[in-house]
């Protein structure tokens, strides 16, 4: 094989190890071996040229991570959250914007499908709350349903459903994406006609001001969990350069990275919907605040601060490609 060939190959990979820097053990000693591969490759067909010695520096910064005695654990759980979990979000914001995309295209399929098939939110809900809704509306306590347990028995049990609905999402996408898809259609068309079924009764905006309190959270991580399953999923659709062994190894614990990294979401989330939403006589202005306040937080983290961070990181990519 011509070294440009090689290059070419391979540069993109070699940038990402350098851009995205790991302090996982088992990713260090993956990428050390993928890295001393190429260079025992290099050594044996381009021994003189550049790309062997730019190999050769590079392997030796894996190794010195490797085997260096300093140990962080308080310092890499900090690292975790301000660096590492954003800048998977920037490294896969495709699959991100992707999951966003069916998510609400699902969620619209919903409300339009409650909206002209007066049978279908009974199919989606259950006739037992929609006559359960219904009775609350009529007594004047539309959202009575987020008062009819203690608190604590409804964090307990909203936090366990919705980990439980998220990591569904995320681990089906071993089935080449498709289970991710289904759970993000199953729960967009869901939240539609959930939203529908106030809308119809005239209570659009206040449905806003008590739902999605929590339901900016909660809706966000399912969205989230949507993007990690599909990381997985097409891990395997598309290795790339890798074994397709390697590439799904590689995109499920990127995945499980993300997941670990919105479960804290996921259990505010349950907060505010056992503590917070079934206060639906709070003022407007109260809840506008406390869902424009989880509107923006995820929009800045998952956006705005990894695409800050991606460009901070741009001036080694601009190094790396001197190299060449």
């Amino acid at each position: 094989m011509r070294e440009a060939l090689f290059v070419k190959q391979n540069s993109a990979k070699w940038k990402e190890y350098e851009t995205i820097p790991s302090h996982d053990p088992d990713d260090l000693a993956e990428r050390f071996v993928v890295i001393t591969d190429d260079l025992a490759y290099a050594k044996t067909f381009y021994p003189k040229s550049r790309t062997t010695t730019y190999l050769n520096g590079l392997a030796a910064g894996f190794h010195q991570s490797i085997y260096k005695n300093k140990k962080e654990k308080a310092n890499r759980f900090v690292y975790f959250w301000q660096f590492e979990l954003p800048l998977l979000f920037k490294k896969y914001r495709k699959q991100l914007l992707y999951s966003f995309i069916f998510f609400t295209a699902f969620f619209l399929v919903g409300i339009l499908s409650a909206k002209y098939d007066n049978t279908f939110i009974r199919f989606i809900l259950g006739d037992d709350y929609v006559n359960m809704t219904n009775e609350n509306i009529s007594k004047g306590d539309p959202f009575g349903v987020y008062k009819s347990e203690n608190e604590f028995v409804m964090f307990w049990m909203i936090a366990k459903n919705n980990l439980t609905v998220t990591a569904i999402t995320f681990v089906l996408g071993i089935t080449l994406s498709v289970g991710t898809l289904y759970n993000l259609f199953k729960n967009g068309i869901m939240v539609g006609c959930f939203q529908y079924l106030f809308i119809s009764k005239g209570l659009a905006f206040k449905s806003v001001l008590v739902i999605w309190i929590h339901g900016t959270l909660e809706i966000s991580t399912i969205i989230l969990a949507g993007a990690a399953g599909l990381i997985m999923g097409n891990s395997i659709l598309f290795p790339k350069t890798y074994s397709r062994f390697l590439s799904l190894k590689r995109g499920a614990l990127d995945g499980l990275k993300i997941m670990i990294g919105i479960a804290p979401i996921v259990v505010t989330a349950a907060i505010f919907e056992s503590f917070v939403t079934r206060h639906t006589e709070m003022p407007s202005w109260l809840s506008m605040a406390i869902l424009a306040g989880s509107f923006l937080f995820i929009i800045w983290y998952v956006v705005i601060y990894p695409a800050y961070l991606s460009h901070r990181l741009k001036f080694v990519e601009t190094t790396n490609e001197t190299a060449y």
